[in-house]
């Protein structure tokens, strides 16, 4: 008889960000450590993490992080969760290993695991399962309890074609169903897409017929960490006498990493040098980083990379995902590619990128485990439903699905569901740079206030001795009004703040506090009533 505790800090009714823990008595079990990409409306903020607070005060029965593949969704928050807890550890591939130490996780953090072979923890086991997705060495996880197993897929596709590093073991799937799965945690993404996903993420033919195709050079933008595309592109590029170039140590260092290790075959011959890139008929590949979606492409139509200048005569490829959070980047920058005269080719809408289950993967996978709770999870709301309504159809019972929100916990003991709601407090962090502190929603709504209408400064200087006003106020202002077309204005605002100041001084004492306040609200106000805009105000006074 065991008490389990099934709950999201993140990944629930969003995309990325994918963190799931599992409790087992005084046992917690981390499932992946993802980050999610900042929206537009983040004003200068990288990623967002899950709020670790859960973890941090649990440190002590944390076993360890179980890292499915290396995709940051899933596992670009490692560093981040390193900060908070330094004796943490990190369960994972080869291939996630290799992603991992990038990121600038340290060795000691991390155990490599081999799939197909148990990782025991006392009374409890995990037992890796390779799976088929975009990334080599991509495994689910089973949770081995006295009262069944949990199990949870990561990302995966069905697709027998599959084989080697990408290969999916059904047999050993169907043989942990038989056993007897407790709860089964599947992934939501593509679960309205009717079908099995596989064959539209070959994408061989397509980068084939481009390349032999089109006459020109080609920059194809792609993610390091998404090899099966990248191997598709040297496949399709195989006896075209075209040089491909890899710009960047970054991804030079993955597809190195990848080739000595046999996760990427490809002619020695074909690889390019930089005396290759302004030849007519090369093909470059550039790529982004976790926090910087289409930065390299952004960086070469802006005309600030150090070695690709965009030409009329190129031909541009996005070969990456497009996420929902990045759609205007993306259109504004396709924009921007047309305007300067290049080709801009688009996947054709049979053909995906993402290596997701669709709905009759996820009938699979259900059909073959046989769990008795089942708990969609990976996706925004709408999908976590669709992926709902597909285990109930295959007669799951509609109380046994468990339809989650971040932070909403499952309790099961002794195989039977627990009726009372528990919540556990759970929040984005919002990363800004190196530091791991959250930047937190203050930060933001200054910095969409600066965006929208600017900043006022207000600076003056009173004598210490005669508390008179010696120098201002001085009106600076940034984002908001032209001081030279707006006189009238800047004089009201200093003849508003002086008389403020004024009558702040009492007795020789001066109320700084009351000062910086009052200019605040009344310039606030007279702004308003002249311009409409409501600008970010500083007041700074002084005496000397």
């Amino acid at each position: 008889m065991c008490k389990i505790k099934i709950f999201g800090l993140g990944g629930l009714d969003e995309m990325g960000k994918n963190t799931y823990v599992v409790e087992v008595d005084n046992d917690i079990f981390v499932f992946d450590c993802g980050i999610k990409y900042a929206s537009n409306n983040m004003f200068g903020i990288d990623y967002v993490i899950p709020d670790y607070e859960y973890l941090i005060k649990n440190r002590k029965k944390i076993k360890g992080v179980f890292l499915t593949h290396g995709h940051y969704e899933n596992m670009g928050g490692a560093l981040d969760l390193v900060k908070f807890i330094p004796e943490i550890k990190f369960f994972a591939t080869k291939y996630t290993k290799f992603v991992l130490m990038d990121l600038g996780v340290k060795e000691e953090n991390i155990v490599e695991i081999v799939p197909h072979k148990k990782l025991n923890f006392q009374s409890l086991s995990i037992f890796p399962i390779t799976v088929s997705h975009s990334v080599p060495d991509a495994v689910m996880y089973c949770l081995n309890t006295p009262d069944g197993s949990i199990c949870y897929t990561g990302d995966f596709i069905i697709d027998p074609l599959m084989r080697d590093h990408y290969d999916m073991d059904l047999g050993k799937i169907a043989y942990v169903g038989k056993q007897g799965v407790l709860c089964l945690l599947s992934e939501s993404v593509f679960s309205e897409h009717n079908g099995h996903t596989s064959p539209s993420h070959r994408l061989q033919n397509f980068f084939a017929d481009i390349i032999n195709k089109v006459d020109k050079r080609i920059i194809i933008s792609v993610l390091p960490t998404h090899l099966y595309t990248i191997q598709d592109i040297f496949d399709g590029a195989r006896n075209s006498h075209r040089k491909i170039v890899i710009m960047g140590k970054k991804l030079q260092n993955f597809i190195h990493f990848a080739h000595t290790n046999h996760y990427l075959d490809y002619q020695e011959d074909l690889i390019g040098d930089l005396s290759n890139i302004e030849e007519g008929n090369a093909i470059l590949l550039v790529s982004d980083d976790k926090s910087n979606p289409y930065a390299a492409i952004s960086k070469i139509v802006s005309g600030y990379d150090k070695f690709i200048t965009l030409k009329p005569t190129d031909a541009v490829v996005f070969a990456e995902p497009r996420y929902d959070a990045n759609e205007k980047l993306l259109v504004k920058l396709e924009n921007d590619i047309a305007m300067a005269g290049c080709q801009i080719i688009s996947l054709p809408k049979d053909k995906n990128i993402l290596h997701h289950a669709s709905s009759e993967d996820l009938m699979l996978m259900i059909k073959l485990m046989n769990p008795k709770y089942y708990m969609p999870v990976k996706g925004e709301y709408r999908y976590m439903v669709n992926n709902a309504n597909i285990a109930n159809a295959l007669g799951i019972p509609a109380e046994n699905i468990l339809l989650k929100q971040n932070g909403d916990v499952v309790t099961i003991i002794d195989k039977k569901l627990e009726d009372k709601p528990v919540h556990i407090k759970v929040k984005d962090a919002l990363i800004d740079g190196k530091s791991s502190d959250d930047v937190g929603d203050l930060v933001i709504k200054d910095r969409e206030m600066l965006s929208e209408n600017g900043i006022v400064l207000v600076s003056a200087t009173l004598s210490k001795q005669e508390k008179v006003l010696l120098v201002g106020p001085e009106i600076t202002t940034r984002g908001f009004i032209y001081i030279k077309d707006s006189k009238d204005i800047i004089a009201g605002m200093k003849s508003i703040c002086e008389e403020i100041i004024t009558r702040n001084i009492v007795n020789g004492y001066v109320e700084f506090n009351k000062i910086k306040t009052e200019i605040r609200y009344e310039l606030s106000n007279y702004l308003y009533e002249q311009t409409e805009c409501k600008p970010m105000i500083i007041a700074v006074v002084q005496e000397v």
